[in-house]
């Protein structure tokens, strides 16, 4: 009876580990998308899971005042040609490397708005750098191992809210294999 109950325990624990992981089930959210943050130049905070569950997002930290600047072009091109298949890029501004990104929220605001008629979601002045972190950016060093390492830094995450990948900086937002990477979860 004893080898007979141990291949049974033996054989449940094989499933369980073999078993697919849970799907988040609706009003739930992973840890990537589950914080609370401001629009650019709001004074109420929202929900980030409950604002974009479902969607492919691209996180990136973006400064106006650096050689990637230009990105935000290329950033606004994938959001537009995507965002109906349920792509959406969150922007983080930030002042963290080289100090390019000194101005305040209203002056960022117009800068992208003006010069580059950004029409994806802009947040916050945060901070992305490691040992400074925001929350936001914590969790997403945690689930990829790194921090950015300097301006449009962008992170995928895919339908579930799971981390699907990451680029540095110099990968620009036409790359053609960060373009792979969100056609292939869209």
């Amino acid at each position: 009876m004893g080898k007979r109950l141990s291949l049974y325990a033996s054989v449940l624990l094989g499933a369980l580990w073999l078993a697919p992981a849970p799907v988040l089930a609706s009003g739930e959210c992973g840890v990537l998308l589950d914080h609370r943050v401001r629009p650019l130049g709001a004074r109420d905070a929202v929900d980030l899971c409950a604002l974009y569950r479902g969607k492919v997002v691209v996180i990136v930290n973006t400064a106006s005042r650096c050689a990637f600047t230009p990105q935000y072009e290329d950033l606004e091109t994938l959001y537009r040609e995507y965002r109906e298949r349920g792509l959406v890029v969150l922007g983080f501004p930030s002042n963290d490397f080289g100090n390019q990104e000194p101005g305040t929220e209203a002056e960022i605001k117009s800068f992208c708005e003006l010069t580059y008629d950004v029409g994806f979601p802009m947040f916050e002045k945060t901070r992305a750098a490691e040992g400074n972190a925001d929350p936001v950016y914590r969790a997403l060093a945690d689930a990829s191992g790194i921090y950015p390492t300097w301006n449009f830094f962008k992170f995928v995450l895919d339908r579930e809210g799971e981390l699907a990948g990451y680029f540095p900086s110099r990968v620009a937002p036409d790359n053609p294999r960060l373009i792979a990477l969100i056609e292939s979860l869209l």
